[in-house]
C-alpha cells in the first residue's frame, strides 16, 4: 500500500469568512485575508523560473513515437523569446489578436506565451468548430468577430479548410503543412528568429489592465460572447490560489492535463498555475471518450503526477479502469497530493467509488477539493481549501474576492466582485452593462447558499444554474443542478449522465445517458434497475422534486453537436434542444415503449 500523503501535510489556509448583511435576505461573503502583490504581467512567471530553475521540466507532450518531446524553462523561454521576436518582425496590425485554432501542444503553448510577453492579445477557440466540417459557419463567424491579426493551427490540412472558408484578412501560421497553403507562414521559421532588445522592449511596456486573453464563453445558457482577460485578471488570480493552496509555493506541482486551453480552466486556472509555481505540465493527449481514456491511463502510469484536474465526466471514464486494475490505481494515487473536479458539479456516488478505490492503494484517504468560477472570474472565487466530508461544497471566496447573496424565488442567487474579475466583453457594451448589477457585481448567473449560517466558514454549498431552472405545471419550481446530482448518484453506476425535463408540464422526467456498466446488462434487466433507482430516490421525500419517468437514450452525447462542452460536462439545453423528439416521447400517451415509469 502507498504512502503517499494527503491534505493532513499540506500547507493549506485555514477556512476563514466574513459575512456583511445587506438586509432583505441579502448578504455578502469575504475573506478577511488581504490580497498580496501579484506579478505585473503572465510573462514575469516565465522570466523569472528560466532565471532561477532553467533547467527544470517546463513543458512535455507527446510524439508521433510516442516518446515525450520535452522543453526545460530555459528552452521554453528561449523559444518563446525567438517566437516573440518573429511576431514583432511581422509588423501586424495593432489592436488585433492572434488567434489560435488547435489543440493543447507545445507549439500551441509557445506561441501563445510569446503573445503575452510582447502584449499581443492572444484567443484560443475550440478546435471543435474548426473540425466541424459539416458547418464551418461557426468559425467564420467567430473569425470575423474576433479579426485577428494572425490565425494558427498545428496542421494546414486539418484547419486549412476552416480558415479558407472564414475569408478573414489575417497573415496564417501553421506548424505542418505551411507550403501547402499560400503565404502561409511556418512556426519553425519563427522559432528560428534572433531575439533583440524589442522584446523585451516590449514586454517592460506592458501594463497590468493590458488585455491578454480572449476567451468564448461556452454558450450553456446563451451566444458565446468574447470574453477580456487582462494580465491582472489573470496574476491576480493565481496570487488567491497560492494564498489558499500555501503549499504551491515549496512544492513544484507535476499536472497531467487535457483541459483544453481554449477554456479557463484548462488555460488560465491549470497552466497558469503551473507556470507561477515553476512546476511540471504534461499534456495529455486522452480525453474523457472511449478509445481516448485508454491514452490518459497509459500517461498517468508514466508521469505520476502530484496534482490531477478533471471534471466530473472525466473521472466517471476513469473509474472503471482505476477499479479494475489494482496497479494503475496504485500508479494513479502513488504520488497524488490533491484531486481536483470543476466545469460541473460531482455526483457523491463519483466521490464515493474515488474515495474507495484510493483506499485500497494508499494509506491516507485523498484530498479532494474543488473550486467555482467562470470565464468571466479568470477562473477561481472560490477555493475548498481544507478537507471535505463529501461532494457539493465549492468552498469560501479567495482573497480579494466577495460574493453578494440575493434572494431569487427561493434561490439566492450568487454575484461576484474582486480584481480578477472582468470589466466586460469586447466590443459589446450593452452586454457588458447588462452583466452587472447597480454595485458593480457580476451576475455569474449560479445559486448557492452556506452550508450552516451560523458557521460561514464552512463553506458555499452549490445550488444550480439559475436558468436552467423551471417551473412544473403545478408552480412548483424544479433545482436542475441539484436534482442532477441526485439522480445520477440515485442510479449508480448505470447513468453516464441525465437530462431533466418537465417545462410546464405535471411530472419530472429524465433522460438518461446509460453509462458502459449499464449497457453491458441483459436488455430485460436494465428498466427494472433504473425504476428501482427511481423510486428509491422519490422514497427519500419530496415526490414534486423526482422524476416520475425516464427514458434511456441509444445514442450518446455528441460533442460536435454542443451536448457536451470541450470541458466535458453535459449541455442540458442544448441536449433538450436536439432531442426535442426524445422529450415529446417521454411525455406521450400512449406511452411510449422505452419509457420506464413508476
Amino acid at each position: 500500500m502507498s504512502k503517499s500523503v494527503g491534505a493532513a501535510s499540506l500547507a493549506l489556509a485555514p477556512p476563514r469568512a466574513t459575512v456583511q448583511h445587506l438586509g432583505g435576505g441579502a448578504f455578502v461573503l469575504r475573506s478577511p485575508e488581504p490580497l498580496a502583490a501579484y506579478a505585473r504581467c503572465v510573462g514575469e512567471w516565465l522570466e523569472h523560473w528560466a532565471a532561477h530553475t532553467p533547467d527544470a521540466l517546463a513543458l512535455a507532450e507527446r510524439t508521433p513515437s510516442g516518446d515525450w518531446r520535452r522543453l526545460d524553462y530555459a528552452a521554453l523561454r528561449r523559444d518563446v523569446g525567438a517566437v516573440a521576436q518573429g511576431l514583432l518582425d511581422l509588423n501586424l496590425p495593432v489592436g488585433r489578436p492572434v488567434v489560435v485554432l488547435s489543440d493543447n501542444a507545445v507549439d500551441h503553448a509557445v506561441l501563445m506565451l510569446a503573445c503575452l510577453h510582447i502584449g499581443r492579445p492572444v484567443c484560443t477557440v475550440s478546435s471543435a468548430y474548426s473540425r466541424a466540417t459539416n458547418d464551418l459557419s461557426k468559425i467564420g463567424n467567430i473569425l470575423e468577430a474576433l479579426s485577428p491579426a494572425l490565425v494558427y493551427a498545428a496542421d494546414a490540412a486539418v484547419y486549412g479548410a476552416a480558415i479558407a472558408a472564414s475569408n478573414v484578412d489575417a497573415r496564417t501560421l501553421f506548424s505542418a503543412g505551411a507550403a501547402s497553403v499560400p503565404g502561409a507562414l511556418d512556426l519553425a521559421a519563427l522559432r528560428a528568429s534572433v531575439e533583440m532588445p524589442a522584446v523585451m522592449q516590449a514586454f517592460a511596456a506592458i501594463e497590468p489592465d493590458d488585455h491578454a486573453k480572449y476567451l468564448l464563453t461556452s454558450g450553456s445558457t446563451g451566444t458565446p460572447k468574447v470574453v477580456i482577460n487582462t494580465h491582472r485578471m489573470l496574476c491576480a488570480n493565481q496570487q488567491m490560489i497560492a494564498q489558499a493552496w500555501r503549499f504551491l509555493d515549496t512544492e513544484k506541482p507535476v499536472v497531467l492535463d487535457w483541459l483544453p486551453w481554449s477554456h479557463t480552466f484548462g488555460g488560465n486556472h491549470n497552466l497558469n498555475l503551473v507556470l507561477r509555481s515553476g512546476g511540471t505540465l504534461y499534456i495529455d493527449d486522452g480525453r474523457p471518450v472511449p478509445g481516448m481514456v485508454e491514452k490518459t491511463l497509459r500517461n498517468i502510469v508514466e508521469v505520476k503526477p502530484t496534482l490531477y484536474f478533471n471534471v466530473p465526466r472525466g473521472f466517471d471514464m476513469l473509474l472503471p479502469h482505476l477499479e479494475a486494475d489494482p496497479e494503475v490505481a496504485h500508479q494513479f494515487f502513488d504520488r497524488l497530493r490533491m484531486v481536483f473536479y470543476a466545469g460541473a458539479a460531482l455526483p457523491q456516488a463519483t466521490w464515493a467509488r474515488l474515495e474507495a478505490v484510493a483506499a485500497k492503494v494508499r494509506d491516507e484517504p485523498v484530498w479532494f477539493t474543488t473550486s467555482w468560477g467562470s470565464t468571466e472570474t479568470s477562473p477561481a472565487i472560490t477555493s475548498a481549501h481544507w478537507r471535505l466530508e463529501r461532494a457539493g461544497c465549492i468552498g469560501l471566496p479567495l482573497p480579494g474576492m466577495a460574493i453578494k447573496f440575493v434572494p431569487s424565488g427561493d434561490k439566492l442567487e450568487m454575484r461576484v466582485k474582486g480584481v480578477s474579475v472582468f470589466a466586460g466583453y469586447r466590443n459589446a457594451p450593452e452586454q457588458s452593462a447588462q452583466a452587472f448589477d447597480e454595485d458593480g457585481y457580476y451576475r455569474i448567473g449560479d445559486a448557492g447558499h452556506l452550508i450552516d449560517p451560523a458557521q460561514p466558514h464552512l463553506g458555499v454549498a452549490f445550488n444550480g444554474r439559475v436558468a436552467e431552472d423551471f417551473k412544473l405545471g403545478s408552480g412548483t419550481w424544479v433545482s436542475v443542478g441539484t436534482l442532477r446530482l441526485r439522480v445520477v448518484s440515485a442510479l449508480a453506476p448505470l447513468a453516464q449522465d441525465v437530462v431533466v425535463t418537465g417545462h410546464e408540464r405535471d411530472e419530472i422526467g429524465v433522460l438518461v445517458f446509460p453509462s458502459a456498466a449499464a449497457l453491458a446488462l441483459p436488455a430485460d434487466e436494465l428498466p427494472a434497475r433504473i425504476r428501482a433507482g427511481l423510486a428509491a430516490l422519490r422514497a427519500e421525500g419530496g415526490s414534486s422534486q423526482a422524476p416520475a419517468r425516464a427514458l434511456l437514450l441509444a445514442e450518446p452525447p455528441m460533442p460536435e453537436a454542443g451536448e457536451i462542452t470541450d470541458k466535458g460536462y453535459l449541455n442540458q439545453r442544448a441536449v433538450l434542444v436536439r432531442r426535442a423528439a426524445d422529450v415529446t416521447a417521454l411525455y406521450a400517451q400512449p406511452l411510449d415503449k422505452r419509457v420506464i415509469t413508476l
